[in-house]
């Protein structure tokens, strides 16, 4: 008999967020996170997503013995921008039974459709702007910094329920060693106008910086599939997040005419440096891992935001800037020691980006799967 619970209290919630280190245990390729990012990343008082979404979470017990999670979400700017009626999953995660999802699945669609939800779409964890989608390709490997990693057979569950492919997004792998086509790096040397400057970021105005970041994304992301705009708050949190990893020779600004035009977020693979930790950082806590991070740097980084300005993304400068920042990245991280860089994720549709991975020799190697159904 499978018993599904709201969370409700410290205790309760602990349970929830420690459940994937028992379940995932025996997979190789599965990272732990750390217990303290994860706890503020589901802290009401700590992530800023709780003070414009209604979420809630669910356990699966057997016996009396976890066995299952999940998330529903309802973020009120979908409300407001015409897309009411739609709702979200997210942090599923459950034995290999099928009345584990079953009923895990059921309390989440009941919730939302009590809310007037029409249609859910999901994983979110908790949002599309944090971790997205369901791995369906590529378990074989770990995953990066801020990426999901899922069991092969949670997917299956899913669709046995009634879930269908929405939108896949792709996670492409580059190798800094692999030179740019010789076509681009004449092209880049060639045409680079005069009015346009490349800079890292300047570490001594940070907060400020990270807002031109997101006023970026928010504008040039504003028509894509699945779009959520970044708030203030979330932006400050955002920023105090990365602050700890950032290394400004993978952060960079094009400027054209002194305006910022265009970004590309470069950060060290945090993962393959946890990875033995079993979530754990006590007692030295980030002193630990900001020791690890330079005595064991890691080899490979995530790219997990990038973005051009629409008004400056057509004709020979659009065309160009994706590659002046790409190349500028690649250039220091080869320097520093890198050997591979995560550009993630890609939606499935989006050719043009799609297509400057491709140009540049990146290779899709993992697909994460959002997933739609109707709840009428």
């Amino acid at each position: 008999m499978i018993d599904i619970q709201p969370v409700a209290g410290k205790a309760m919630l602990e349970q929830f967020i420690r459940l994937p280190y028992r379940l995932q245990r025996g997979d190789p390729a599965w990272v732990p996170p750390l217990l303290m990012e994860r706890r503020e990343a589901l802290s009401a008082r700590k992530n800023p997503l709780f003070r414009q979404a209604e979420v809630c979470f669910w356990l699966a017990r057997r016996d009396g013995r976890a066995v299952g999670r999940i998330s529903a979400q309802i973020d009120r700017r979908l409300q407001a921008d015409g897309r009411e009626g739609i709702g979200h999953f997210g942090m599923l995660a459950g034995e290999d039974d099928p009345a584990v999802f079953a009923g895990l699945v059921g309390a989440a669609e009941a919730w939302l459709r009590s809310r007037g939800i029409g249609r859910v779409l999901g994983p979110f964890n908790l949002s599309i702007n944090e971790e997205a989608g369901l791995l369906v390709d590529g378990h074989d490997t770990p995953p990066m910094l801020m990426m999901g990693h899922d069991a092969p057979y949670v997917a299956g569950h899913l669709e046995r329920l009634g879930y269908a492919k929405e939108k896949d997004l792709l996670a492409y792998l580059y190798d800094l060693k692999r030179p740019l086509p010789a076509a681009i790096t004449a092209r880049m040397e060639r045409t680079v106008p005069a009015n346009l400057r490349l800079r890292p970021v300047d570490m001594r105005r940070f907060d400020q910086e990270v807002q031109t970041l997101v006023d970026i994304f928010n504008d040039a992301w504003s028509d894509n599939w699945g779009f959520l705009p970044f708030s203030r708050d979330e932006a400050h949190h955002l920023g105090r997040s990365m602050r700890p990893l950032v290394d400004r020779r993978l952060i960079w600004f094009a400027e054209v005419d002194g305006e910022a035009a265009g970004f590309i977020v470069g950060l060290p693979n945090l993962n393959a440096v946890i990875a033995d930790l079993d979530g754990r950082l006590l007692p030295f806590g980030w002193a630990k891992l900001l020791w690890r991070l330079k005595v064991r740097r890691p080899t490979s980084a995530r790219v997990p935001l990038m973005g051009i300005r629409r008004r400056f993304g057509h004709g020979l400068l659009g065309g160009l800037l994706p590659f002046l920042l790409i190349g500028s990245l690649r250039r220091e991280g080869e320097a520093l020691g890198y050997r591979h860089v995560e550009l993630s994720w890609i939606l499935e549709d989006n050719q043009p980006m799609r297509r400057i991975n491709e140009v540049v020799g990146s290779v899709a190697y993992k697909t994460y799967r959002v997933y739609g159904k109707s709840l009428g």
